[in-house]
């Protein structure tokens, strides 16, 4: 895989990043293991995950995906051949939350206990804090770059104006910003990223790392009608785009991969990659052949006419 560079930070990064948010919940840690191996041994290099993760699930407190990596890095010797990408600042418990310096210090130690390393290659808020001064967060992520326990920092569900206002203040002040920045973004949600963050991140040169890049999975093809999302595992995540342009946008990517000898997913991923700003768009796998199909959107190059295609179909508004 051809690495991209991420912002000003020195880090080059696999133009795939694997999505850790299933390792400990629907990706047991044999099937972690056996992922990550895959991954790293086809040449990528960027894994996010978050100390979260993955605390929604029934009888968990979070940090389980952490603790898998940290158990795979042990075993596999590896560490130094990732480019490693954790969270802070979503609920961990009482007084478990948010990005005053405090918090970050205490949350950093403890992300690298489970992790099983000295150092993070980029540390992201999880979200915006508006109860802690930016000035506070950033000055703490400053100690943390200083005590080489992380390398970069990142920004995740910022709006475009606390994005700036960060990048900004960190000018100012002379303390590292934020060189990333973790979006909502896909074929289906374009337009809060496309109208609003995406002016943000090129005039600044920060790189961006989208979630939600196959739209929890709608932009497989795995959902056809409304009858296929009802009564889902995922039928809240998917069921906004359950419309006659969610449909049509799915019917496009279906046809473009056709044409290159493709699946829906890969093309959905490949349309993510050609866009300028975009660095490295997210997708998670919990099996070897779905980790199989993600990889080889990298090598997939969409041709004009086919971009065109899916930017005009899914130019119509989430609502529409």
């Amino acid at each position: 895989m051809k690495l991209r560079a991420l912002g000003r930070s020195g880090l080059q990064v696999s133009p795939l990043m694997l999505g850790g948010n299933v390792f400990g919940w629907t990706a047991d840690e044999a099937t972690s293991f056996r992922i990550l191996d895959a991954f790293v041994d086809a040449g990528g290099n960027f894994i996010d995950t978050a100390d979260v993760y993955s605390r929604w699930a029934p009888g968990h407190e979070g940090g389980e995906s952490e603790t898998i990596l940290g158990k795979w890095f042990a075993q596999s010797g590896k560490r130094d051949r990732v480019i490693l990408a954790t969270k802070v600042g979503m609920e961990m418990g009482e007084s478990k939350k948010g990005l005053s310096p405090a918090y970050i210090r205490q949350a950093v130690d403890a992300s690298l206990a489970r992790l099983q390393t000295d150092y993070i290659d980029l540390y992201q808020s999880h979200k915006d804090d508006p109860a802690t001064p930016l000035a506070d967060t950033l000055g703490a992520f400053g100690e943390l770059i200083a005590a080489g326990k992380v390398r970069a920092i990142g920004a995740s569900n910022y709006k475009a104006d606390r994005l700036r206002a960060a990048l900004e203040m960190a000018s100012t002040l002379g303390v590292p910003r934020y060189e990333s920045l973790q979006p909502n973004y896909s074929l289906v949600e374009r337009s809060d990223y496309e109208e609003t963050l995406e002016p943000v991140v090129q005039e600044f040169g920060i790189g961006v790392v989208p979630y939600y890049s196959l739209a929890a999975g709608f932009l497989t093809g795995k959902y056809r009608t409304k009858e296929d999302v009802a009564g889902k595992a995922r039928a809240g995540a998917v069921g906004k785009y359950a419309n006659e342009r969610g449909f049509a946008v799915v019917a496009t990517l279906e046809g473009v991969a056709r044409e290159h000898d493709a699946t829906p997913a890969q093309v959905a991923l490949a349309w993510l990659m050609a866009q300028p700003s975009i660095t490295a768009p997210i997708a998670s796998a919990t099996s070897l052949e779905q980790l199989s199909d993600l990889i080889k959107s990298t090598s997939l190059t969409l041709d004009r006419a086919s971009i065109e295609k899916l930017n005009e179909v899914s130019s119509v508004p989430v609502a529409a």
